[in-house]
């Protein structure tokens, strides 16, 4: 059902990826929009390690959540920011794609935990994460992607 990688001697393992998930703040949502154009959509990211889950924040309304009402098919793309070899100048950049469903989270105490944690991923700021949570989260719909393929691969900018 999913294409094999093309250049898979470029190709990372799964521990990399994940390492790329959790160590990295944000990437790009990318669902069907209107009229089966694509919308992509940069977004905060919380990788669970005890699901293997991504999970995401925003508005309870607008074309994200439209589109995934409409179609939860779902990638999300994330790259890291990248080094450079010693004496060249190209960035090598490992990036990686999760292909999966996207859901919205219903359950209210789920929904706090994963503000909760997106919160922690930025700052440990006790104070502003219980600020957020009393006047932020009534209004943040979370959501759900739930995996079926990822790839992950290390490119060479030269």
């Amino acid at each position: 059902m999913f294409r094999q990688m093309r250049r898979f001697k470029q190709q990372i393992d799964n521990e990399e990826c994940i390492r790329i998930l959790k160590e990295q703040p944000r990437g790009v949502l990318s669902l069907i929009g209107d009229d089966g154009y694509p919308y992509g959509i940069p977004l905060d990211h919380w990788y669970c390690e005890e699901d293997s889950k991504l999970y995401f924040h925003g508005a309870k309304e607008g074309h994200k959540i439209d589109a995934i009402k409409a179609c939860d098919k779902a990638s999300y793309c994330v790259m890291d920011q990248g080094f450079k070899k010693d004496g060249e100048w190209a960035l090598n950049i490992n990036s990686v794609i999760v292909f999966g469903r996207i859901s919205l989270v219903e359950d209210p105490e789920k929904a706090k935990i994963i503000c909760t944690e997106l919160c922690r991923k930025f700052t440990d700021d006790e104070a502003y994460l219980q600020h957020e949570l009393e006047h932020a989260f009534p209004r943040v719909q979370c959501l759900e992607l739930i995996p079926e393929h990822m790839t992950g691969k290390l490119v060479n900018e030269s």
